[in-house]
């Protein structure tokens, strides 16, 4: 006689039957394949090598100095003194800066109005322009701050040249111009790297985009063919959906871990990313983070019917998720329905804890609130789950409830729908009324 198992027996047998099956369906559909592993493995070393010039110096720029005056003859010797920009050619009118901006040989351009020195003689405001090449980010950034360097230095000149003509000494006006001295120190990226700001945060939301893709993509797939993993319950001893939940879950965890450490410690060692955090703490990080973005996936996942879905969503969701990261704009500066927008995502809070521990080398203190959220959110998102499956299981039984209903219906009343079908649409309408059928008794998957 066979010895009837116990319940928690019977469910770890469900559960390692439900993972390896999704492991099997992952592992056989080159699409997820393609999106896990290529993509998962590739799209970190692009990049970087993308942005591997984090810091450019010396970006050439034209000069159109109108004004003719020493104040902004004194201004551009300053700005070429600058690391960031070169002047690299002096032009008559705008006409001519253009031209050079056109023929790619200079990547912006500074002007100076006529009235510039004028304005500055009798104590006005005083206006240059600015004109940035935006086919790269780095030729604004470098243009920009090289202005806003030289223009706070030219104010506190221009503020001491103020006082020393209303009779103050040398040492009064410098006080009174700059009474508290500071000193400016930004220990986590000094040399002000894109890279090193951006493309940290990226490998993180790297993590969570491919695994919801993939997810989607295989979840997309087998509602195409009229499968669901929505009927394993009804095939499974016991009851319970969190089985099933767990089980599919555990099958993108073990893949996922494996990427995730590919990513966050192999992938900043190849290309000199800072990594200050403990080896230790980060992996904590890493089981916290991989965890949510698992149950986060499979909740959104069963809002995709078909395989192309996932490939719209890449172009709209992703760059809104890395601007919620806080990593682009301030999270102070948010609006409360963007705050409240960003708490969907595990990256959010990921991708700040990662940012404090291996960017800032901070300790797991310097984590706890983002890590907290995210325990929070794994709560939510696997109770969520649980119920997608549990009312997507209900809808598949009831639709083949009413359909043998309405067959029996049809039975005692003596109707035939598919010979009724072809009477009133030909042989068109009879395919689709049996392609209804087939999809309404098909929707299981196999075990």
């Amino acid at each position: 006689m066979k010895e009837k198992k116990t319940f928690f027996g019977q469910w770890l047998q469900d559960f390692w039957g439900i993972c390896t099956h999704e492991l099997r369906q992952i592992f056989s559909d080159w699409g997820v394949m393609l999106i896990f592993f290529v993509a998962g493995l590739a799209y970190p070393l692009l990049y970087n090598v993308l942005y591997m010039r984090g810091v450019l110096n010396e970006t050439p720029i034209a000069i159109v100095d109108e004004a003719a005056c020493p104040e902004s003859r004194r201004y551009i010797r300053e700005l070429d003194a600058t690391r960031e920009v070169k002047v690299a050619w002096k032009c008559i009118n705008m006409a001519e800066a253009q031209k050079l901006m056109q023929e790619r040989k200079v990547k912006g351009v500074v002007l100076f109005p006529s009235d510039f020195g004028q304005k500055l003689a009798h104590n006005e405001t005083a206006v240059l322009s600015i004109y940035a090449d935006m086919s790269s980010f780095l030729y604004y950034k470098n243009l920009l701050m090289a202005s806003n360097f030289v223009m706070l230095n030219e104010v506190g000149s221009i503020q001491i040249e103020r006082y020393n003509a209303l009779g103050y000494t040398g040492q009064e006006s410098f006080q009174l111009t700059k009474p508290l001295l500071y000193e400016e120190n930004n220990p986590y990226n000094r040399a002000f790297s894109y890279n090193f700001f951006l493309v940290t945060a990226i490998l993180l939301l790297i993590i969570q985009q491919t695994m919801f893709y993939g997810m989607s993509m295989l979840v997309g797939t087998q509602r195409e063919k009229n499968l669901s993993f929505a009927s394993l319950p009804d095939r499974l001893s016991g009851h319970g959906v969190g089985r099933v939940v767990l089980g599919r879950g555990a099958a993108y965890w073990l893949v996922y871990m494996a990427v995730s450490l590919y990513i966050v410690f192999i992938v900043p060692a190849i290309f000199g990313l800072p990594q200050r955090g403990n080896y230790w703490d980060v992996i904590l990080l890493i089981l916290f983070f991989v965890t949510d973005c698992v149950f986060f996936s499979e909740t959104w996942s069963t809002l995709i019917s078909r395989r192309e879905t996932v490939f719209v969503l890449f172009l709209v969701v992703s760059p809104v998720c890395l601007f919620l990261t806080g990593t682009s704009w301030p999270t102070t500066s948010f609006t409360k329905f963007w705050k409240l927008v960003s708490y969907i995502f595990p990256g959010t809070f990921g991708v700040q804890a990662f940012l404090n521990m291996n960017t800032a080398g901070g300790d797991l203190s310097a984590a706890f609130t983002q890590m907290f959220y995210m325990t929070i959110q794994t709560v939510v998102y696997y109770f969520l789950a649980t119920n997608c499956l549990y009312l997507e299981n209900w809808v598949i039984n009831h639709k083949r409830e009413l359909l043998e209903l309405r067959e029996k219906i049809d039975e005692k009343r003596g109707l035939d729908r598919e010979e009724n079908a072809y009477i009133i649409g030909g042989e068109k309408s009879l395919k689709r009324v049996r392609a209804e059928r087939q999809k309404l008794l098909s929707e299981e998957t196999d075990d």
